[in-house]
C-alpha cells in the first residue's frame, strides 16, 4: 500500500511541477492532486527539493533509456550518435515537465531549476562520451578529447534544433544529420 502511496505522490508532485512548475508548487498543491495528507508526503519527502529530486532523477533514466532505445549494433557510432542525440533532445522537447522547467528556467532562472538542467547536460554528455570513447577504440573515429567532443556534439544539436527555431523555419531530421555530418563527422573521420 505504501509503495502504491508513494507513486501517487510523484505522479501529482510530477503533474504540479509540469504545470506551475517548481517555484509554484507547493506541498499543499501535491498533497491536494494526490489525494492525501501532507503528513503523508513527509513520511516519504523531506521537502519539495527532496521530492524534486526523486522525479528528476526518474526523469534522467527515462532519457537514456529513450536514448539507448534507438541504437543499433550494426549501425556505425554517426547513425547511432545522431540518433541517440536526436532521440535525447526530442524527448525534452515531448516531455511536459523538462518543458516547463526550461521556461521557468529562462524566465525566472530559479536555482533548483538550473541544477535540475545542469544534471541533464552532464547525463546527456556523460552517455555520448562513453559512446565516442567506444567508437575511439573500435577505430570509427578518430582519439579525441570524449568529453570536450561530448559537449560540442550536444551544443551543436541544441543549437540546430531549439536555437535555429526561434528565429527561422524548423530542420527536419535529414538536415540536421547532414550538417552534423559535415561540421562533427567529416573532422573526426579516421584519415
Amino acid at each position: 500500500m505504501s509503495i502504491d502511496r508513494k507513486k501517487q505522490i510523484i505522479d501529482a508532485a510530477t503533474k504540479s511541477f509540469s504545470l506551475f512548475g517548481y517555484k509554484a508548487t507547493t506541498m499543499d498543491q501535491v498533497s491536494k492532486l494526490a489525494n492525501v495528507g501532507k503528513g503523508t508526503i513527509y513520511n516519504f519527502f523531506k521537502n519539495k527539493e527532496e521530492l524534486f529530486d526523486e522525479i528528476t532523477g526518474s526523469l534522467i533514466k527515462e532519457m537514456k533509456e529513450a536514448a539507448e532505445g534507438v541504437i543499433d549494433p550494426d549501425h556505425s557510432f554517426y547513425e547511432n550518435v545522431h540518433a541517440a542525440l536526436f532521440r535525447i533532445l526530442e524527448f525534452r522537447k515531448e516531455h511536459q515537465l523538462t518543458i516547463k522547467l526550461f521556461q521557468e528556467e529562462r524566465e525566472m532562472g530559479t536555482p533548483a531549476v538550473i541544477e535540475v538542467r545542469k544534471r541533464l547536460e552532464e547525463a546527456i554528455i556523460s552517455y555520448i562520451k562513453v559512446k565516442i570513447t567506444e567508437a575511439v577504440d573500435k577505430g570509427e573515429i578518430r582519439p579525441c578529447n570524449p568529453e570536450v567532443t561530448a559537449f560540442i556534439m550536444l551544443q551543436l544539436y541544441v543549437s540546430l534544433i531549439f536555437d535555429w527555431e526561434q528565429e527561422h523555419k524548423p530542420l527536419d531530421k535529414d538536415e540536421i544529420a547532414k550538417l552534423f555530418e559535415m561540421y562533427i563527422f567529416e573532422g573526426l573521420s579516421p584519415r
